[in-house]
């Protein structure tokens, strides 16, 4: 979204993009605490993510557990926050309560699943794209296919609705979504993907995708006792000031990594000369999880009919040294 334009008021290019990444800690501004050279760390980062070198404030900087890999951190941030925040902090989910989610395969989707888990008789329905069905079936109660008729199978399993969804897609989805809520349940919108159509911006999807968005009456809400939110976690960090929050949030998720409640799904692993070969796996819905850019990776050499469309999971180790030239995208999702 950010390289076709549809991020509101991105830098002028030229640009690094990236929000998030791990690494080791390697200079410390004068009056910083709390960190030393050398701490093992993930961070929120306004923009610039995608390089050997980054620089932030020390409210977006986080201490990482020991036997947390550097590329589950990256994987870590905004997943997790984004989805635990929607959860607990604007839909109040509780025992019992019921949750749609859509591209249940991808980082946040998968997020919301094993949140879920950790809240006693939570029902989850997802969506996705159908090849992702056999490797993510565990992780959520209902799963159907991202171009079925979704308002119909959840109905003929839950006649009444859900009590949340969280919508990434936009466009026709909005009223789909404020169609199946429970009364008091929360629709809460965190993205627009629908809008991401073709390789290049296109202004007649965006402006399609805009059209179908469902034109929401305040009565109407009042009438059917619904919410209706949206969630932006960078706006929330870089231009509302809510870093406290946030790190309270994070030291939560940290807690829950350590119990072994949550864990980052990372689909693969990439070099920086890979962008392009990794972003295109992203605009397929390839996906499953994180890809993670690994600054100390070499690319993996290319057979002639190799494609993103066929690029295996990775897992990174965690001791770089001395087989950098090694590493290369093996299974990571069992």
């Amino acid at each position: 979204m950010v390289r076709q334009g549809n991020i509101d008021n991105p830098p002028k290019t030229p640009l690094v993009p990236g929000f998030e990444c791990s690494g080791i800690v390697e200079a410390l501004g004068d009056s910083v605490k709390g960190f030393e050279i050398g701490d093992r760390v993930m961070a929120f980062v306004n923009y610039n993510a995608w390089a050997e070198v980054v620089c932030t404030p020390v409210e977006f900087v986080y201490k990482i557990p020991d036997d947390m890999s550097f590329s589950e951190a990256a994987a870590f941030p905004m997943n997790f926050v984004t989805a635990y925040m929607m959860l607990f902090e604007v839909a109040n989910l509780r025992e019992g309560m019921s949750v749609l989610v859509h591209s249940a395969g991808g980082g946040v989707g998968q997020a919301v699943a094993q949140l879920c888990s950790t809240i006693p008789n939570v029902t989850v329905f997802g969506t996705a794209s159908t090849f992702k069905h056999e490797a993510i079936k565990d992780s959520v109660t209902h799963l159907f296919d991202r171009n079925a008729d979704y308002v119909q199978e959840v109905k003929r399993i839950s006649a009444e609705g859900v009590d949340i969804v969280l919508d990434c897609l936009c466009g026709d989805n909005t009223g789909k979504g404020l169609s199946l809520l429970k009364p008091l349940g929360t629709y809460i919108l965190y993205g627009s993907s629908n809008m991401v159509t073709g390789e290049t911006k296109s202004f007649f999807s965006f402006a399609k995708s805009w059209w179908q968005v469902e034109k929401v009456n305040p009565i109407k809400l009042y009438e059917e006792n619904k919410v209706i939110a949206g969630f932006s976690l960078l706006n929330l960090l870089f231009k509302q000031g809510r870093a406290g929050l946030i790190q309270r949030v994070v030291d939560k998720l940290i807690g829950l990594y350590t119990q072994k409640k949550i864990k980052p799904v990372v689909d693969s692993l990439w070099a920086l000369e890979e962008v392009k070969e990794a972003m295109q796996r992203i605009h397929d819905r390839g996906n499953i999880g994180k890809l993670i850019l690994d600054v100390e990776k070499t690319p993996t050499p290319l057979m002639a009919n190799d494609s993103t469309e066929t690029s295996e999971a990775g897992e990174e180790e965690e001791d770089h040294e001395g087989d950098s030239e090694n590493k290369e995208r093996m299974p990571f999702i069992q």
